[in-house]
């Protein structure tokens, strides 16, 4: 009983930590399935990587048939543009939900929120910065 509650504290904060790939993967899930709720679809693909106090976010395959018909039958500038601002405005309607679930993942409050789409190649990037270095367990080693 005597001294024996610092360590046990300390243990307990030890077990509610996460590895780094823990975080990632948490994120990556809840983008996709935000994805899908918002979109119809989630991408084909998706990575999420904490790097210091960033989180960059790689979707690959996401354009609907409707956005790639879209892209195509417009001008090329127009069409781009069009989606661009399409796919923002809906990730803007959804930000106070990414930065929620990020800041529940990591711990940290998101500082800024940057955001782009390719309409050539499919592919989104997402890009959290925070307000400081989330704190993670090292994990197993191989």
């Amino acid at each position: 009983m005597y001294g024996y509650g610092i360590q046990w504290k300390s243990f307990n904060r030890m077990t509610e930590m996460k590895t780094q790939g823990e975080i990632e993967a948490a994120i990556g899930n809840e983008i996709a399935r935000i994805q899908v709720e918002y979109l119809g679809r989630g991408p084909r693909s998706i990575r999420a990587h904490l790097i210091d106090d960033l989180i960059v976010i790689r979707l690959q395959g996401v354009l609907t048939a409707a956005e790639q018909h879209l892209v195509k039958s417009l001008p090329k500038e127009k069409g781009r543009d069009l989606l661009k601002e399409v796919r923002t405005q809906l990730l803007e309607t959804a930000r106070p939900l990414l930065e929620a679930m990020v800041e529940e993942k990591t711990t940290i409050p998101v500082r800024s929120f940057h955001h782009d789409i390719s309409t050539v190649t499919g592919e989104e990037v997402i890009i959290l910065s925070l307000a400081g270095t989330p704190v993670i367990r090292e994990g197993k080693q191989k």
